[in-house]
C-alpha cells in the first residue's frame, strides 16, 4: 500500500506514512487534494449537475484536469483573500464577486462530496518503530479534521464576508484509521505470497460510524470443496489487508480487498484483534480470502488443507458480497468446523450469564437461526434487568460453543460484539449505544448495528449451562398457554433442535417457514455426520446433569410481536429462574 491517496467507488484511502499535511497550504497544495477535486468534478460532470455548469462557466475550460487545477487555485486564493479582493486584483477572476452564490454552492457541494465518501487513513508501522505512526495514531486524524474545518470555514468566510454563528464539529476527517505492519510469516510455500499483504495491528473508528453497502442480505450456505481455492485465485496483493481475528480460542486471518475495507474495519467491533505476539508466534487455524476479483463463477466455499492442517475460506468479489454477513458468517463457519474437529459443539444462538439478587448465577443458552429471536431475547433480558437481576453478561450474541469439562456442559463465546437488526431493537437502546457503534444501511430493510458487548476474557471464561432453549419464532402463544415448554425426553429435544424450524425474517434471501439442521448452516450443516455424534454426547450430558432443556416461543416472526413476544418469553423465563433462586 504505497500510494499516498486512492479513491475507488465511494471510498477514499489516505496513506499517512507517505504524506501528511502540517497546515492548510500543504493540504491544498497536495496531489491528493487535486486528485479529490478531479473526482468531485467528474462526478458532477457525469450527473450533468448545476454545480458542473457553474464550474464550466467560471473557468471556461472543458477538461476535467484543467477545471480541477483552476478550482484548486481559486480555493487556495480564498484561504488568504476575500472574493472581492480576488476579483479586483486577479484579471482572470475579475467577475468572480458577481457569482458569489455559485461559488458558495460549489464549495458547499465539494465539502458534502468529501463527507459523503467513506474515508480511511493508513499508517504503516515498521518493525520496532517508535515513529509518528505509533505515537500519534489517533492525534493525526484529529489534526486532519481541524485542518479541513479550518480550510472550509475560512473559504466560506471569504465568500460570504461573515464567520458562522453556529459551529458544528462534525467528523470531517477519516471515518476510520488503521495501522498496518508486514510480517514475514513462516507459511507453507503455497501460501507464501500472502506475506505481501500487511496485517492490521490497530484500529481507530470515529463513532457513530454510518455506512451503506451494495448489499444488505446474505444468501445460501458456504459449501465445502475439495480443491484448494488458493490454487486458482488471483489476488492483487497491494489491494489487500489482513485482519487477524481471535475467534474464541482460534486464530483466523481475514484477507480482504480494499473495496471491502468497511467490513474489515467493522470486524474490530465484533472479533478480537490479535496481538502482535499472536501473529508472530502462533500458526493460524484458518485463513479467509474475501473479495479477490476472480473471473468466472466461483463458489462461496471452504477447504481443509490436510497437509498443512489449515482451513481456507474463499468468496470472490461481487457487489452481492458487499455485506458484513459474508465476512462474519464465513469466519464463524471456519471457526465451527475447526471446533467440531476438536470435539466442541457449535451453538448458533445467544448465551448469557445472569447474576440474581441473591448472588446466585444462572447461565442461559437460546439456540436459533437468523431472525429466530436470539438478539431480541437478550434485549428483552436487558430491559428487565433492573427489576429482576443484579448483573448480566452476554457470553455470545450469535455464535458460541459447548464443551464438556468435568462431566458437565460449559458454554463459550466467539465474538466480543453483536451484529443485530435495528428493526427489532428498542429505539432507545440503539441510541444509547450510538457512541460505540457501526450502523449499516440504517434506513433499509435488515438494517444493522455492530457494537461491542463483552470483553475477550469474559466470553472465554466458560459458563456451566443451566438452561438450553430452542427459539421458536413462528408459534403463537395462545391464551393461558406458556411461552416456555420444557422437554423431559432427550429424543424429543433432539428432534426439535435438529429440525431447526423458523419463520424467515428477511435477514437472508429465504422466505416463509424454513428448516435448517440444528439451526446452524455455518458448520453443522456441512459436517452433519460428525455433528450427529456430538449432539448425542452433549444431550446425554445435559440430561444427566438435569439441565433444563426446552423451547421458548419468541413469536418474533408474527405480525406486531417483535417486541411483545420476546419480552413475554423473557418474563416467563425469569419466573423459572426465580424458582431456582427460591
Amino acid at each position: 500500500m504505497s500510494k499516498e491517496f486512492s479513491i475507488t467507488g465511494n471510498k477514499v484511502i489516505l496513506n499517512f506514512s507517505e504524506q501528511f499535511f502540517n497546515d492548510v497550504d500543504e493540504l491544498l497544495d497536495s496531489k491528493s487534494f487535486l486528485d479529490l477535486t478531479k473526482s468531485f468534478i467528474s462526478y458532477h460532470k457525469n450527473e450533468s449537475s448545476r454545480v458542473y455548469a457553474y464550474i464550466e462557466q467560471f473557468f471556461i475550460n472543458s477538461s476535467v484536469e484543467n477545471l480541477a487545477i483552476e478550482l484548486v487555485d481559486i480555493l487556495k486564493l480564498l484561504t488568504v483573500m476575500n472574493i472581492e479582493e480576488i476579483s479586483s486584483k486577479i484579471n482572470k477572476y475579475h467577475k468572480l464577486d458577481e457569482q458569489k452564490e455559485g461559488v458558495l454552492k460549489i464549495v458547499e457541494e465539494y465539502y458534502d462530496y468529501w463527507r459523503n465518501l467513506e474515508r480511511y487513513s493508513i499508517i504503516e508501522q515498521k518493525k520496532d518503530s517508535r515513529g509518528v505512526g505509533v505515537v500519534n495514531f489517533v492525534e493525526l486524524n484529529e489534526k486532519l479534521k481541524n485542518l479541513i474545518l479550518q480550510s472550509y470555514r475560512r473559504i466560506e468566510m471569504n465568500i460570504t464576508g461573515a464567520w458562522p454563528k453556529v459551529y458544528r464539529q462534525v467528523p470531517a476527517a477519516c471515518d476510520a484509521s488503521i495501522m498496518i505492519r508486514y510480517f514475514n510469516k513462516d507459511l507453507p510455500e503455497i501460501y507464501n505470497n500472502l506475506n505481501k499483504i500487511p496485517f492490521i495491528t490497530q484500529v481507530m473508528i470515529e463513532t457513530p460510524y454510518i455506512t451503506y453497502t451494495k448489499s444488505n442480505k446474505r444468501d445460501g450456505v458456504f459449501e465445502e470443496v475439495y480443491k484448494n481455492p488458493v490454487l486458482d485465485t488471483n489476488i492483487n496483493y497491494p489491494h489487500f489487508f489482513c485482519y487477524p481475528a481471535k475467534v474464541g480460542d482460534n486464530l483466523i486471518y481475514i484477507y480482504f480487498h480494499r473495496d471491502l475495507l468497511t467490513h474489515g474495519v467493522s470486524a474490530s467491533n465484533l472479533f478480537e484483534l490479535a496481538e502482535v505476539k499472536d501473529i508472530e508466534n502462533e500458526k493460524p487455524d484458518a485463513i479467509y480470502i474475501y473479495g479477490p476479483k476472480d473471473k468466472g463463477e466461483r463458489k462461496n466455499s471452504f477447504y481443509y488443507d490436510k497437509e498443512n492442517e489449515l482451513y481456507v475460506g474463499y468468496i470472490a468479489y461481487s457487489d452481492k458480497i458487499d455485506y458484513f454477513g459474508y465476512l462474519k458468517k464465513m469466519v464463524l463457519t471456519l471457526n465451527n468446523v475447526i471446533n467440531i474437529k476438536k470435539g466442541y459443539l457449535p451453538i448458533h444462538g445467544a448465551g448469557l450469564s445472569v447474576v440474581l439478587q441473591n448472588n446466585k448465577t444462572v447461565n442461559i443458552v437460546i439456540l436459533g437461526d437468523s431472525g429466530a429471536g436470539k438478539s431480541e431475547s437478550i434485549e428483552a433480558f436487558r430491559t428487565l434487568a433492573k427489576d429482576y437481576i443484579k448483573e448480566l453478561t452476554i457470553v455470545f450474541d450469535d455464535m458460541g460453543s459447548f464443551r464438556i469439562e468435568n462431566g458437565k456442559v460449559y458454554a463459550y463465546g466467539t465474538e466480543i460484539g453483536a451484529f443485530v437488526r435495528l428493526d427489532d431493537l428498542d429505539a432507545g437502546y440503539a441510541f444509547k449505544q450510538i457512541d460505540r457503534s457501526v450502523f449499516m444501511n440504517p434506513d433499509k430493510v435488515n438494517s444493522r448495528l455492530i457494537m461491542p458487548v463483552a470483553s475477550f476474557d469474559e466470553i472465554n471464561k466458560g459458563y456451566e449451562v443451566d438452561f438450553f432453549l430452542y427459539a421458536d419464532n413462528y408459534s403463537a402463544v395462545l391464551e393461558n398457554a406458556k411461552s416456555i415448554e420444557l422437554l423431559d425426553k432427550k429424543s424429543e429435544a433432539l428432534r426439535v433442535f435438529k429440525r431447526g424450524g423458523r419463520l424467515a425474517k428477511g435477514t437472508t434471501t429465504e422466505t416463509g417457514l424454513v428448516q435448517t439442521y440444528f439451526a446452524n448452516p455455518f458448520g453443522p450443516v456441512q459436517k452433519r455426520e460428525e455433528c450427529d455424534k456430538l449432539l448425542d454426547l452433549y444431550f446425554d450430558t445435559l440430561y444427566k446433569n438435569k439441565v433444563k432443556v426446552g423451547t421458548i416461543k419468541t413469536q418474533l416472526g408474527l405480525e406486531n410481536m417483535q417486541f411483545i413476544g420476546p419480552r413475554a418469553a423473557a418474563i416467563e423465563l425469569f419466573e423459572l429462574i426465580k424458582e431456582i433462586e427460591d
